[in-house]
């Protein structure tokens, strides 16, 4: 009886918290190192990117950014925007020389991404769907390039920028928005 009454009056022990501050430790690392995997491409703060209700995503190609103080592709700068807006020509050459030598990387990815349809296309061949046309279309698949550009750039300005590029050899030419919410 005396045992049972000492166990009785001992204090229970306290929960154990180190296994829940592993799971949390865990959690948080893996949150940080997927959040920078965004399908979307980040504009940065210096662009104020348009707003649309557009519903596909943009892929990932050669990017290609107007600002209010210079034209970068790649991150890298090419011209400042008020010699671009001065210039007399359509097709700017500084531009058009740049983007050629981007065009590798963008047919890299287009390479991957081409890659990745056809898988896709033969597991659909496979369950017996008509792929014939969408074939194709994958087979001539041009080098693309995403513009972004801030909503207060004039018209004029990125009319040239696209001339520049589609003179390059990019025909395939994508203006980053942003998302908002369809009016249905």
């Amino acid at each position: 009886m005396k045992r049972m009454a000492r166990s009785r009056k001992r204090k229970t022990p306290g929960m154990n918290l180190t296994s829940l501050m592993d799971v949390f430790t865990i959690l948080v690392f893996f949150l940080l190192t997927n959040s920078a995997s965004d399908e979307a491409i980040e504009a940065p703060k210096v662009i104020t990117l348009p707003d649309s209700v557009v519903e596909s995503k943009p892929r990932e190609t050669v990017t290609l950014m107007v600002t209010h103080d210079e034209v970068l592709i790649e991150a890298k700068p090419v011209m400042t925007t008020e010699e671009l807006f001065q210039s007399e020509e359509l097709v700017v050459a500084a531009i058009q020389q740049a983007m050629i030598q981007e065009v590798g990387k963008a047919m890299t990815m287009a390479d991957t991404e081409l890659e990745e349809a056809k898988l896709a296309l033969a597991e659909r061949a496979a369950a017996g769907e008509d792929v014939t046309e969408e074939a194709a279309a994958l087979l001539a698949e041009p080098p693309e390039v995403n513009i972004l550009a801030d909503r207060t750039v004039p018209f004029s300005i990125l009319k040239k920028v696209m001339s520049s590029c589609t003179n390059a050899g990019y025909t395939r030419i994508s203006l980053a928005v942003i998302q908002k919410a369809s009016q249905s």
